[in-house]
C-alpha cells in the first residue's frame, strides 16, 4: 500500500504586484465613512472598533471636508501645516542630492508621508513628548529646529548636536523634546510608554507619541508597548504607520490579517485607522487621543494608512521590488496636494502661492546648507573632538573611562 502523502505547506505571503506588473488599488477594501467620534475621556475600546476596521478620513478627493472628524483648523493653521510639508518635502530632495554628489554619506526621505510627523505633532502640546522613528523628521520643524542644525548633524561637523554618536537622519533634539532615532527598529515603542508612565508617576500635564512601521510591528517591542500601555493605563499615542513597504518586505508579511489598528483592540486599547495623507483627518485624531491620554483615560493605538512614495533609504532600489509607478496608484492621493486643494477650494490658496513658497523654501534650504558647511563639510571636516568619545554620557566620568581618554588624548 502507498504511503498517504503527509507533506504540508506554508502559506507564505507576498506583495501584490510585483515590477512589470501594472498596479491597481480599484480594490482598496477601507472604504471612509462618516464615522461619529465618540468622547475621548469615556468611550471603552470596544468602542471604537468600528474606527479600527473602518478608516477616518475627513478630505474628500475634491478638497472638501466634512464629517465629525474635521478639526475646524483656520485658515492660518492650515497654512502652516502646509508650508512645513513642503519645507520637509523640499529639504528631503535636496539633502538627497547632496547624498548623490557624495556630500552626504546617507538619508532618507519622508516622501509621500509628509503629513505623519507634522499634523500629528500640531495637534500636541509643547510639553509632548515625541519618539520618532527615521521618517517624522518633521516634526522638529513644528518645534522650531533650525535647518542648520539639522544639516550639521547630517553632515557630522563639529556642530553635530549629536557629536558623530548617530547616523545621518537620526536626529535627536532635546530642545524639542524629540529623542533620539533609533537604528534597531521598534525599540522606541517600549521606550515611549516608559516615559509616559513617568510623566504620570510625577502628575505631570504629558503625553507621549510614537510611531513604528509596519514591519516593525512584528517585533516583539511592539507587544511589549501596548501590554505594558493598557496594564498600567499609559497616556501613551501609539502609531503604527502602515505605509506598504518595510525596506523591501511587503506589509502583508507583518500582519496575516491586513488590519494593523485592529491588533490594539484585544490589548484593550482604543483603536483606530486613519489617512495618513489626510492631513486634517490626522491632526482630529491625534488630537482626540492626546485629549483621552491626558484625562487618564487610557492609550490610543492607531493606524496610519499611507504609502511610502520613495525609496527605503538612499541605498534602496525599489524597482527591484514593486512596480516603478505603483505610488502614483495609491488611492490616497498626495499629502501635500491634498492639502494645498483644500486650501484652494475654501478660497484660502492658489498655485500662484503655492510656487511662491516652493521656491521661497528652496531657497532657504540652500541658504542652511551654505551656513551649515561652515562648521565643516563631510569630505574635510572639522568633526567633533576624540574626546567626544567619552564625554556625555556620564555625569561624571568613570576612573576606567578617565584611564582612557587620557591614553588617547596624551595626557
Amino acid at each position: 500500500m502507498a504511503k498517504k502523502d503527509t507533506k504540508k505547506t506554508i502559506d507564505v505571503p507576498d506583495a501584490p504586484f510585483r515590477p512589470g506588473e501594472e498596479a491597481s488599488f480599484e480594490s482598496w477594501p477601507w472604504n471612509p465613512g462618516d464615522y461619529a467620534m465618540p468622547d475621548p475621556k469615556t468611550c471603552s475600546p470596544e468602542d471604537t472598533s468600528e474606527l479600527a476596521y473602518g478608516l477616518v478620513r475627513v478630505l474628500d478627493d475634491d478638497g472638501g471636508a466634512s464629517g465629525e472628524w474635521d478639526p475646524g483648523l483656520s485658515a492660518d493653521e492650515l497654512r502652516m501645516g502646509l508650508e512645513h510639508m513642503v519645507r520637509l518635502r523640499i529639504f528631503d530632495d535636496r539633502m538627497m542630492k547632496m547624498q548623490r554628489t557624495g556630500l552626504l554619506s546617507f538619508y532618507m526621505r519622508s516622501f509621500g508621508e509628509e503629513a505623519v510627523a507634522i499634523a500629528q505633532t500640531m495637534a500636541l502640546e509643547e510639553q509632548d513628548w515625541i519618539f520618532p522613528t527615521y521618517r517624522q523628521p518633521g516634526a522638529q520643524f513644528v518645534r522650531g529646529r533650525s535647518m542648520v542644525s539639522m544639516i550639521c548633524h547630517c553632515i557630522g561637523n563639529e556642530e553635530d548636536n549629536i557629536k558623530g554618536r548617530q547616523m545621518p537622519v537620526h536626529y535627536s533634539y532635546r530642545e524639542g523634546r524629540f529623542i533620539s532615532v533609533s537604528s534597531p527598529v521598534g525599540t522606541q515603542f517600549s521606550q515611549a510608554v516608559g516615559v509616559a508612565l513617568a510623566s504620570k508617576y510625577k502628575d505631570l500635564d504629558e503625553v507621549t507619541i510614537t510611531w513604528i512601521g509596519d514591519g516593525a510591528s512584528a517585533e516583539g517591542d511592539y507587544h511589549y508597548a501596548l501590554t505594558f500601555a493598557s496594564v498600567y493605563n499609559a497616556p501613551v499615542i501609539l502609531n503604527v504607520v502602515n505605509n506598504q513597504w518595510a525596506i523591501s518586505t511587503h506589509a502583508n508579511f507583518a500582519s496575516g490579517i491586513a488590519n494593523f489598528a485592529a491588533r490594539g483592540l484585544p490589548y484593550g486599547l482604543a483603536s483606530i485607522r486613519v489617512d495618513g495623507n489626510d492631513f486634517l483627518a490626522l491632526y482630529s485624531v491625534t488630537k482626540w487621543a492626546r485629549e483621552r491620554a491626558a484625562s487618564g483615560a487610557g492609550s490610543t493605538h492607531i493606524e496610519v494608512l499611507t504609502y511610502r512614495s520613495g525609496a527605503h533609504s538612499s541605498s534602496d532600489d525599489p524597482s527591484r521590488y514593486r512596480p516603478g509607478d505603483e505610488h502614483t496608484k495609491w488611492p490616497g492621493g498626495d499629502p501635500v496636494s491634498r492639502l494645498k486643494q483644500h486650501l484652494i477650494h475654501i478660497g484660502d490658496w492658489s498655485e500662484e502661492r503655492h510656487s511662491e513658497l516652493e521656491e521661497r523654501i528652496d531657497s532657504e534650504v540652500v541658504e542652511a546648507y551654505k551656513e551649515a558647511v561652515k562648521f565643516g563639510d563631510l569630505a574635510n571636516g572639522p568633526y567633533p573632538s576624540a574626546d567626544t568619545i567619552f564625554t556625555e554620557v556620564y555625569e561624571e566620568m568613570p576612573w576606567h573611562l578617565k584611564e582612557q581618554h587620557d591614553e588617547v588624548m596624551g595626557d
